[in-house]
């Protein structure tokens, strides 16, 4: 078993020219190469595949995380390689790192050990700049709404109104509230506004909901920047913007391809939270995936309560799909915390504490029933895992009516993994999956939320201030009560308490804010504490990043 850093074992890796890796699957010719190893990928390669979309749709979730670590990336990567090595036609698609957690505290997003996606730092730092023409075009949108309050154009936008913040893809608390428009009458209008993460754009959300241009065009122009004097909503589209950003966003709409260590293909794209967004890869990477591949897994961001629940109520609703089978992955760690154990303390054997955890993994398994999506638990085993640690929970899972299988991807690649391939492939082929929503369209706005709190979290209600209730009221009666839900909360806890981990009970879900997002089509409740501008830690991990005299890279794992 290596000891070997990821960002050693990465460079290592014997990465094929990009061409030849979309020549596995036979889209060589709609590769746009940046550089040897990463490619966009050109819609002809869509529409000239096959007609119709067959192929398997795996989700990779998780339980609740936890500072130990989960591996949920790494998990589907290496689901991917073992997929190819048992002699399934696979692809997976990821989500394309944010420059936030790479600099502070997650570092870096492409897998780890031997089961990562190539090329690493690239792909960690700016990979083919679709965030930054997420970025780019949002804060024109940002200056062409400053602007129009600026020449007092028509509509006569409120600047005490204006909802629309700017962004920036780094942590950094310090912007979360800023005056603007300081300097006199000819710097513009004073204000208060701020700052989010790019991955909370509107537009990161639209950029991977949208399935062509004319759509992402579309949703663009019906963002809405805030509210005229008579108290109307102000659109993009009535500042003539959504033309210039659909300009700066059309390379970035192509899908990324990348490779594994393993040289099958990867498509990455895309970037939102989901935690404070709905945490998918773009509709496009994905259906285009499914039209090439037999199977095609992805994730979803943290566990299944942010990012399954969004990928079933929000990506799979607008795009029409339908997932074939869900993996649960679990780790000996992650449930010992969840059982009660300290972090410092994680590496005494504990069995006990694992089957008192294994509570959190049962209600993410319920989570999955709940949608009528057949599931698998993934143990990612780690070294310093014992055998009895593991037993406990597949004695949990046995008991429960699941398959759990211990995968050691993370130190074999696809090869550790072919157990787990093997079951998944079975399930996803069994056509057991019953896939439903947890809501309709009908049911109004408090009630979706209330409904997400109750069912997928365990809370025994929801509660706002007044003026919250008023906001839903009003986004109900104004048109928008067919949207989706997407909640911004912790993902370390079922609860709004980032400390209350394990599987808590009837406690109260607290809303202190909700935002309409028209051009991606939901709502944003947030809970709780969440903050939709990360800070950086005490020690980032930007600390830890060095470049020798040759360019080569190090501490980015």
């Amino acid at each position: 078993m290596s000891q070997k850093s990821d960002i050693e074992i990465a460079r290592e890796a014997d990465l094929l020219p990009i061409r030849e890796v979309a020549g596995i699957f036979g889209f060589a010719d709609h590769t746009i190469p940046y550089g040897n190893a990463k490619a966009k990928i050109d819609f002809s390669a869509i529409s000239e595949s096959r007609p119709d979309a067959t192929g398997k749709l795996i989700l990779v979730t998780a339980v609740s995380p936890t500072p130990a670590g989960e591996g949920k990336t790494t998990t589907t990567i290496g689901l991917g390689d073992a997929l190819n090595r048992i002699g399934k036609k696979a692809i997976i698609c990821l989500r394309e790192p944010s420059l936030g957690p790479c600099f502070g505290m997650k570092g870096g997003a492409t897998g780890g050990g031997y089961a990562q996606v190539a090329p690493m730092t690239d792909i960690n730092l700016h990979f083919t700049g679709d965030f930054h023409a997420v970025a780019a075009a949002h804060n024109l949108l940002a200056a062409l709404v400053d602007n129009h309050v600026h020449w007092h154009a028509n509509p006569d936008l409120d600047p005490r109104r204006v909802t629309w913040r700017r962004v920036v893809d780094m942590n950094d608390r310090a912007l979360r509230k800023v005056m603007i428009g300081l300097g006199g009458s000819a710097h513009g209008v004073p204000r208060e506004s701020g700052f989010d993460i790019t991955s909370t754009s509107e537009i990161m959300a639209i950029f991977c909901l949208a399935q062509n241009l004319d759509e992402l065009q579309h949703r663009l122009g019906a963002i809405v920047v805030g509210y005229a004097r008579d108290g109307k909503p102000v659109t993009a589209r009535e500042l003539s913007a959504q033309g210039a950003m659909t300009a700066l966003l059309q390379d970035a709409l192509l899908p990324n391809l990348a490779q594994t260590l393993e040289n099958n293909p990867a498509f990455i794209h895309g970037g939102p939270f989901a935690n404070i967004a709905h945490g998918c890869n773009s509709v496009i990477a994905t259906r285009t995936a499914l039209k090439l591949a037999d199977y095609v897994v992805t994730e979803a961001g943290f566990g299944s309560d942010l990012g399954a629940e969004k990928f079933f109520n929000i990506k799979c609703r607008t795009a029409g799909l339908a997932p074939d089978a869900a993996v649960l992955v679990a780790t000996v760690k992650a449930l010992k915390m969840h059982g009660g154990v300290a972090r410092n303390d994680l590496l005494d054997e504990d069995s006990a504490a694992v089957s008192k955890g294994c509570a959190n993994l049962g209600q993410h398994l319920a989570i999955l029933a709940r949608f009528g999506v057949p599931a698998v638990v993934a143990i990612n085993r780690h070294p310093t895992d014992s055998d009895a640690e593991v037993r406990a929970i597949m004695d949990y899972c046995r008991l429960a009516g699941i398959a759990s299988i211990e995968s050691r991807h993370w130190a074999e690649g696809g090869a550790g993994a072919t157990d787990l391939a093997r079951v998944v492939a079975q399930v996803a082929e069994s056509g057991t999956a019953d896939f439903r929503m947890l809501y309709e369209d009908e049911l109004d706005l408090w009630e979706k939320t209330r409904r997400i709190a109750q069912t997928i979290y365990g809370a025994r209600d929801i509660i706002a201030p007044s003026n919250v209730r008023n906001e839903f009221a009003r986004l109900q009666e104004s048109g928008y009560g067919k949207f989706p839900v997407c909640m911004a909360k912790t993902q370390y806890s079922f609860s709004t308490d980032p400390q209350l981990l394990g599987a808590p009970k009837d406690h109260i879900v607290e809303i202190r804010e909700v935002r309409l997002s028209v051009g991606a089509g939901f709502i944003v409740p947030v809970c709780g504490a969440i903050m939709t501008m990360p800070g950086l830690p005490r020690k980032p991990s930007a600390n830890d990043i060095q470049v020798d005299s040759e360019g080569k890279i190090t501490g980015l794992d």
